[in-house]
């Protein structure tokens, strides 16, 4: 079972930080975007269940937006480590494989996340790391209600957290490629120039670049570049 985890595309509400050089519209059209194309990526795998979870205000909203595409699943609480408990939780009956996987890494090689259910056979947690300290999929196969208590979501010591809690469970870790997802101006800059060149990893994507284009000029100005 491969679980996105997501919310549904509101302004002011997702991506919040690149708000700082990018108007809240264009912001909000991109996480749209940025999540069809990750459903599309979950789709194309073969022998996999695919489901979103989000907030429970969120549920309809996604189930239209997505258009029945995948089961939208409403999280028990609030905030992203409730619903990475509540994924486990529903989802790990009967020793099941399941990976909680982001809305933002639709450019993801598909074997990455092929990969991370091998890695399971043989541990009891798979984790994704990401360049900045946190990790873009996580999974397992039995539900850890504490795996997520305090575990700094949205920060550089995510992973090491989480890492820190697996280790406090006794439960073997194994690892996909480190990865990016898109958080900073940074990070949208790098996706630019990967869909240029391949613009079918992820072309609902590709194509907000090509309306955006004047407007990621600037912030490739503003940020030096890469």
């Amino acid at each position: 079972m491969l679980v996105i985890m997501a919310k549904a595309p509101k302004p002011g509400v997702v991506k919040t930080r690149l708000m700082q050089c990018l108007p809240s519209a264009a912001v909000t059209t991109l996480y749209r975007c940025l999540l069809e194309d990750t459903v599309a990526l979950a789709t194309s795998l073969t022998g996999i269940d695919i489901s979103v979870m989000c907030p429970e205000p969120d549920r309809d909203d996604l189930t239209r937006l997505l258009d029945n595409a995948v089961p939208v699943v409403a999280q028990k609480g609030n905030g992203l480590a409730a619903a990475l408990t509540s994924v486990f939780r529903q989802f790990t009956a009967g020793g099941r494989h399941v990976i909680a996987f982001n809305s933002d890494s639709p450019h993801l090689a598909p074997p990455v996340l092929a990969s991370a259910f091998e890695i399971l056979d043989t541990r009891d947690v798979v984790v994704g790391p990401t360049h900045d300290g946190g990790y873009y999929l996580v999974g397992a196969k039995a539900a850890h209600p504490s795996l997520f208590e305090n575990d700094g979501m949205g920060t550089s010591s995510a992973l090491d957290r989480l890492l820190t809690r697996t280790k406090i469970l006794n439960l073997s870790t194994g690892f996909t490629e480190t990865f990016y997802d898109i958080d900073v101006a940074t990070d949208l800059i790098r996706l630019a120039r990967e869909l240029q060149l391949a613009p079918a990893k992820a072309p609902r994507t590709a194509a907000w670049f090509g309306e955006w284009q004047q407007a990621m000029a600037a912030v490739d100005d503003d940020t030096g570049g890469l």
